[in-house]
């Protein structure tokens, strides 16, 4: 189960693991925490004002497309976008959106879903939301509060039967050796990087990189994550920065994607490459009606 704030986040965050999992016959659940209804519209080509009219549907009919091309199941969890807060001070958020919401009731909703689709694994951000996005921020304390009170029985009885998920991991999806590397690799090939700007204003936190416990090859899949990012087309420009770095050049340089095991009820061996690692396959049960 992986549990993302917005729509595009599955796409943008995590899609190749993803889509090699399924492809292994992993049953795969995105949960969306907003419909991304004050989301900007970043792709030129669709700032118009039918779309922005009727934005609410067509990131519905967004996600959904992307939910076919990776092949997982998704639900919504029903909340209202936060928004962009800009300004110095920043505005205050808008009533009744996801970073308002009191936790209990966010939780709640979560750990329905946790107890009705009963993952072996669940993915989130990090503490600080992986930018500071209010709804990150949110998606990420939910979804630890979500994680330990679905396996509580005392917690939110009537949410179902408890479940407990046997690995909790943060997304770590542009580390600083990543990118740099991604960077050198474009300089190398007398190609323009994306990343130079980045890079200069990047201050370094070599402990917050060395946080990152597991890789997944997957670069196999980048084509499979591409199309599903392709198909938030209010969200993602194909001419901008998400597809600046040739896919060939991807796989030869970074062919993975990266993750903090936060809590493992199996045993862990680190590093791991494999995010159901320690986790017993299941045995096949007999059909008698076939013996």
């Amino acid at each position: 189960m992986h549990v993302h704030a917005h729509p595009d986040d599955e796409s943008s965050k995590g899609a190749a693991s993803t889509a090699k999992y399924v492809n292994q016959g992993v049953d795969v659940h995105v949960v969306t925490c907003t419909g991304g209804e004050r989301g900007s519209i970043l792709n030129p080509k669709m700032d118009r004002p039918d779309v922005l009219a009727n934005i609410t549907e067509i990131r519905r009919q967004e996600m959904e497309r992307a939910r076919d091309i990776l092949g997982v199941r998704q639900d919504w969890l029903g909340f209202v976008d936060s928004g962009w807060p800009e300004g110095d001070p920043k505005p205050p958020l808008p009533d009744g959106c996801f970073a308002l919401v009191p936790l209990e009731e966010s939780t709640e909703r979560l750990v329905r879903l946790i107890r009705s689709f009963r993952p072996h694994v669940m993915t989130t951000y990090d503490e600080r939301g992986g930018y500071p996005h209010p709804d990150h921020i949110r998606c990420h304390e939910v979804s630890v509060a979500a994680f330990e009170a679905a396996a509580d029985p005392e917690r939110y009885p009537e949410a179902g039967e408890p479940w407990q998920v046997l690995k909790l991991y943060y997304h770590h999806g542009w580390s600083w050796e990543k990118t740099n590397r991604l960077h050198q690799a474009m300089l190398d090939h007398d190609l323009e990087s994306p990343y130079a700007e980045r890079l200069r204003d990047w201050t370094r936190e070599p402990e917050w990189d060395n946080r990152i416990t597991t890789r997944v090859p997957c670069g196999e899949y980048f084509g499979v994550r591409d199309q599903a990012l392709l198909a938030h087309a209010t969200q993602i420009d194909p001419d901008g920065m998400w597809f600046a770095i040739p896919r060939e050049l991807q796989v030869e340089v970074w062919p993975t994607e990266d993750f903090e095991l936060v809590t493992s009820h199996v045993p862990s061996t680190l590093p791991e490459d494999d995010l159901f690692a320690g986790i017993p396959a299941p045995v096949p049960t007999l059909d008698t009606e076939k013996v």
